[in-house]
């Protein structure tokens, strides 16, 4: 995917969250540092763009490298409850960063909480998945997916 591509796809993920979520009063986008987080602030550039919705930001921190250890949150948990949360990284491989991170959330009451991602590498080792998905990719294990943003803005196949 080339910046062209990327744009596209995060508009068309940000229209397929507006539709499923339309009805809400508050909406909550929790984007996984650090790309998922990039990831996000553009879905909620565009959500702004498409129609009234209030969308709050919330940064997520999940270690990757050992997704076990403590999740943090740039806002109290409290804040979401009783809100429709979507969960945004930048790439579903085996799911363990996704599925430690909707882990976070279980322990509140939410409306409803979704899954975006931009590649969906089909690697899951956990019953996880991306609600909403800008592509997906059957590639090897041993071969590698990067998500640039800015400077040579792209998704590499390596």
């Amino acid at each position: 995917m080339d910046k062209e591509d990327i744009q596209r796809t995060i508009k068309r993920i940000a229209y397929q969250i507006y539709e499923n979520n339309i009805d809400e009063k508050e909406l909550i986008v929790a984007g996984i540092a650090q790309n998922g987080l990039t990831l996000a602030n553009r879905i909620i550039m565009e959500l702004n763009h498409i129609g009234s919705l209030n969308v709050e930001l919330i940064e997520i921190k999940v270690d990757k490298k050992n997704p076990r250890n403590e999740v943090s949150m740039s806002k109290g948990l409290v804040f979401c409850k009783g809100k429709s949360v979507v969960i945004v990284d930048d790439v579903l491989n085996t799911g363990s960063t996704l599925i430690y991170a909707v882990r976070h959330f279980l322990s509140i009451e939410l409306k409803y909480l979704q899954t975006a991602v931009l590649v969906n590498r089909n690697h899951k080792s956990f019953p996880i998945k991306g609600d909403f998905k800008g592509m997906s990719l059957s590639t090897s294990i041993k071969e590698r997916i990067d998500v640039r943003f800015g400077d040579d803005e792209g998704v590499y196949l390596s």
